[in-house]
């Protein structure tokens, strides 16, 4: 089943368009991941999406039109996570989670003791437990990153929007957190569509990648699926001549990796 539907989207900044005509879908239990060159449109992308910049076309989330809902019942279908958080102000790492429950709660209404509880365990999930009380302004990037990530699954979101949220995060934490966003969607029957320069990260652990180049889809890649040769000649088109290869890890795991090919 469809949790995101973007049908013909085209967005930009004033008269410069960035995204053209762009149109595909997430379905439940599902990690897309989206890839291209800096400035190809990622970001532009989900601010699109989620009504921070003017666009055409329709994004359908749930089957509602995300265009014709009000900001509240979209922050409560959608867990966005931006690039940056926009919070400014010393708050303890629980009160930015429990932000995620903002769009259910009246003005001036205080979480009840189900949402602190559940912001409490999230932050448990995303590895910060202890660090409630800690001021958020205090915190690395890649902390924060994942105090971000907290507040979207507090909020039992139909759908994770992530801008780069591997960007802050050291290697190790990168797949920790990816495998954890994996287990939740699929657990859950959510959707996550993120935007990554990790592309080995990437085609280990996203179901569909979308490859964006001059505006467009150039391409969709189903690493689980996809022949190797196949995904090759698609990332190539994009940035240049690479080899990809699969390995096994000591765990005789097998794992995808992009490679740089030099020229001769």
């Amino acid at each position: 089943m469809s949790i995101l539907e973007v049908k013909n989207l085209s967005a930009g900044y004033g008269k410069r368009l960035i995204l053209e005509d762009i149109s595909f879908e997430v379905n439940d239990g599902e990690i897309c991941g989206i890839i291209g060159l800096n400035g190809s449109g990622k970001t532009t992308l989900i601010k699109g999406i989620t009504n921070i910049i003017p666009h055409s076309g329709n994004a359908f989330i749930d089957g509602q039109d995300a265009s014709l809902l009000s900001s509240n019942i979209l922050a409560s279908l959608c867990g966005f996570i931006p690039q940056k958080s926009g919070i400014s102000i010393d708050l303890p790492v629980l009160d930015v989670v429990l932000m995620g429950f903002n769009p259910k709660l009246k003005l001036l209404q205080n979480p009840n003791s189900y949402m602190i509880s559940k912001a409490r365990a999230m932050i448990k999930t995303v590895g910060l437990e202890g660090r409630e009380n800690d001021n958020f302004q205090k915190l690395s990037e890649g902390q924060k990153q994942l105090v971000l990530l907290a507040r979207a699954l507090a909020s039992d979101s139909k759908i994770l929007l992530m801008d780069e949220l591997e960007s802050y995060l050291d290697f190790k934490v990168r797949y920790k957190t990816m495998n954890l966003i994996k287990n939740l969607v699929k657990t859950n029957n959510m959707g996550a569509l993120l935007s990554m320069h990790d592309i080995n990260l990437a085609l280990n652990t996203c179901d569909k990648l979308i490859l964006i180049k001059d505006k467009k889809i150039a391409d969709t890649i189903y690493p689980k699926t996809d022949l190797v040769a196949d995904i090759e000649h698609k990332l190539s088109s994009i940035y240049g001549e690479v080899s990809v290869h699969k390995i096994k890890t000591d765990a005789n795991h097998e794992q995808m990796v992009m490679l740089n090919r030099p020229e001769e």
